[in-house]
């Protein structure tokens, strides 16, 4: 039987591109996301191609009981899961602290900190149970530096850096793989996403170098979960050639 993968964030990006990948490895896949359209396309697009099986959750990870409710609904034997992928994240406005805006606070923290915790905290005790399986969280930079600006952005990628080395230790008895996965700049919907909504702006984060693509995140999670039983990548850090660190870039 194939194996399964689920795969937060699935709607574009990294989430996209990893479930493409995983489908040519023959994973049958678990794609979440708020946009139902966006799903059923990949979905239907990644089963004519790849011939594997798809499963839907449509919700809000930000909402514990819509995560609940969503994931239970999933049938018994998709519930096996070998490989989580934490992708579900986001940056949410670029202002000094003193001036941030407390909304854009809350999404950033619901998303990338708490989201992570609500569909961890019901995959966990699965793979703990069939004492196997593979957590890859999608970090950042951010999770290692703090550029100016990006202060809570950054604060909730350190805390998902907290999070998966503590999960490396509780998870180690059960023979359960931990990954954290931090990639520089992609492009992708982020910067989109970021300056809400106003894509000239966020295109110019881009303009005059060649950053990072979906696919080469996508890429480096295939390696991931491909390393044989002993092998564990705990921490991987991915930058274009173009950018120093967090806020060094040549252009």
């Amino acid at each position: 039987m194939n194996k399964i993968a689920l795969i937060t964030g699935a709607t574009s990006g990294i989430g996209k591109a990893t479930a493409i990948i995983l489908a040519k490895n023959n994973y049958n896949l678990i794609i979440t996301g708020r946009r139902l359209e966006k799903l059923n396309e990949l979905s239907k697009n990644i089963q004519k191609e790849y011939k594997v099986d798809v499963q839907i959750l449509n919700f809000d990870i930000r909402n514990n009981e819509e995560t609940k409710t969503s994931f239970n609904s999933l049938p018994e034997n998709y519930k096996k899961i070998d490989v989580l992928i934490n992708n579900a994240g986001l940056a949410s406005g670029l202002s000094n602290i003193q001036n941030g805006d407390i909304d854009d606070w809350e999404k950033m923290i619901d998303t990338n900190v708490k989201g992570l915790l609500y569909i961890s905290r019901l995959v966990m005790p699965i793979m703990t149970e069939q004492k196997k399986g593979h957590i890859i969280n999608i970090s950042s930079i951010a999770g290692k530096e703090t550029y100016a600006k990006g202060n809570v952005y950054c604060a909730t990628k350190h805390a998902v850096e907290a999070i998966t080395k503590a999960m490396r230790i509780d998870m180690l008895p059960f023979g359960i793989k931990v990954t954290s996965i931090s990639p520089g700049m992609v492009d992708t919907e982020f910067s989109t996403v970021r300056f809400h909504g106003d894509k000239e702006k966020a295109d110019k984060v881009y303009e005059n170098l060649t950053p990072l693509y979906a696919n080469d995140i996508a890429e480096a999670i295939e390696f991931v979960v491909t390393r044989p039983k002993h092998v564990n990548i705990n921490d991987m850090l991915i930058m274009p050639t173009a950018q120093a660190n967090s806020y060094t870039v040549h252009k």
